[in-house]
Parts: C-alpha cells; sequence; structure tokens
C-alpha cells in the first residue's frame, strides 16, 4: 500500500534527478556561511523536556492550518515561550512552506533551526547549510543505509546537527550504523496515519542512553508531553498544537514544564 510519505518522495526524487546544479559549486557556496548554532546541544541543556517549535502551514492530512502565518513573529512567540529549538518546513508542494520561511524565522531569533524537509539527494544537504539550517532531518524510511549514511556524514561535514527519524526497531539500527546520536521517534504509523503513543514507549527504551531521544508527532496536550519525558525523551517536536493553539509561547512553557 502506497503511503503518504511514498506520494512525497516520489515527487522529490523527480526534482532531485533533474537539478543539474554543480555539487561542488554548491558545497562552495555553503562553506561561505556564518557557523550553525548547536541544535543537539541546544536539547541537552533545557531543565525539563526540550520543545523544538515548528513552524506549519499545513499538512497533507488535514489541509491548512495556518496558511498565511508569518514566520518571523511566530518564530519569536516560539522564543518568548521558552523553545529549546525551532522547526521549520520548507516543503512548498505538501506543506505550504520555503526556504524563505526559514531564512525569516531564523533571523529573527537566537535559536538553532532545523530545516524540516524530504531530504534525497546531497543538493538537498547543502542547501539546507545555504539557506541557514543548523540541523536537517533524515527519515530513514526514505531513504537506503547507504544514503542515510552518506547524508549523515555530509551534513555532519558541513557543520549541521542530524535529526535522524526513525518508525521502529529496524530503522534504529540502520541510524545507529549511520553513528546518529540525534534520534526522532515518529509516533505517527506511515500507512494509517494514525498516532501509537506505545510505539514511542517502546523505542524509547531502545534508542542508547548517550543519544538525544525526540518524540514527533501527536503531542498534544500536557499530558502526552509529561508520559514521553517519563519514557525518557529529552525532547518533541510539536508542530500543529502550536500553530493552532492561538498562543502558542504559553502551549510551549505548558508542555515544557511537564
Amino acid at each position: 500500500m502506497a503511503t503518504y510519505l511514498d506520494r512525497i518522495l516520489e515527487r522529490h526524487r523527480e526534482t532531485a534527478a533533474a537539478d543539474s546544479r554543480s555539487l561542488d559549486a554548491l558545497a562552495a557556496e555553503a562553506a561561505d556561511r556564518e557557523p550553525c548554532r548547536g541544535f543537539t546541544a541546544a536539547l541537552r541543556a533545557p531543565n525539563g523536556l526540550g520543545v523544538i517549535a515548528e513552524i506549519k502551514r499545513r499538512s497533507p492530512s488535514k489541509g491548512d492550518l495556518f496558511a498565511d502565518l508569518d514566520p518571523v513573529d511566530v518564530a519569536q512567540r516560539y522564543e518568548l515561550g521558552g523553545a529549546a529549538c525551532v522547526s521549520v518546513l520548507t516543503d512548498e508542494e505538501f506543506f505550504g512552506g520555503s526556504a524563505a520561511d526559514l531564512r525569516a524565522a531564523r533571523g529573527a531569533v537566537s535559536l538553532p533551526v532545523i530545516r524540516k524537509d524530504f531530504t534525497v539527494a546531497p543538493a538537498d544537504v547543502f542547501d539546507a547549510r545555504i539557506m541557514g539550517a543548523d540541523c536537517i532531518l533524515l527519515i530513514a524510511a526514505a531513504l537506503d543505509p547507504g544514503e542515510l549514511a552518506e547524508y549523515h556524514a555530509l551534513a555532519t561535514e558541513l557543520g549541521l546537527d542530524v535529526l535522524v527519524e526513525v518508525h521502529d526497531e529496524s530503522e534504529l539500527d540502520v541510524a545507529l550504523r549511520a553513528d546518529a546520536t540525534l534520534i526522532g521517534v515518529n509516533q505517527r504509523d506511515l500507512v494509517t496515519f494514525e498516532v501509537d503513543h506505545e510505539r514511542a514507549v517502546r523505542m524509547a527504551a531502545k534508542i542508547p542512553d548517550g543519544a538525544v531521544k525526540v518524540a514527533e508527532s501527536g503531542v498534544r496536550s500536557a499530558a502526552d508531553a509529561a508520559a514521553l519525558r517519563t519514557a525518557g525523551y529529552d525532547a518533541v517536536l510539536v508542530g500543529e498544537t502550536l500553530v493552532t493553539s492561538g498562543d502558542p509561547a504559553a502551549a510551549i512553557q505548558a508542555l515544557s514544564r511537564s
């Protein structure tokens, strides 16, 4: 059965295949950027649960969430609320995001920023560094083990931190073999799109203690956040709950105190 991820990846791989830019030129441009802010370090620092607050205009399953949001205003509200980091969707077709959103958000705050997108080629890694990201997302389900290891090594060489997203034990093994130290567990099932909180609890115990553990998707309340903290997570990545809350600063404070 084709999943929502399959459809998105097909489009991104088509775009990557048509990209004729020189990797050497991209590497030179990426090298001419200011130092990255420490994304992983920021998640190790908080007392309590770290919140990666996401700027998300829409989702494939729910449509528009906050289509006309101002990334500067939202990022500043996130920082005011005590977010540890900011996540910015840069996929345009499926999520309504852009590189401009990331640049605007990062320029408005002092927090580290992750480019939340679908990395399928080396050019995507260079692009993340060029647009100002401090961290990138690699989705284990979207890449073969060789690609995951290659893009993880390239990102690290460029000074980026890397959040590797997994869904199960086999994907976790692949992530660890790629030397991942920042690991996200997506609670959303790729086939049914339903949130499975037990998945996150089960997986937390299997992630090595030295890694920073992030729970993704389906964090809707302080009770959800508290359960994940008890399970051993260092941080949660939250998007929809924050952008639709009306008061994201207060929502972040409630989550981080969990």
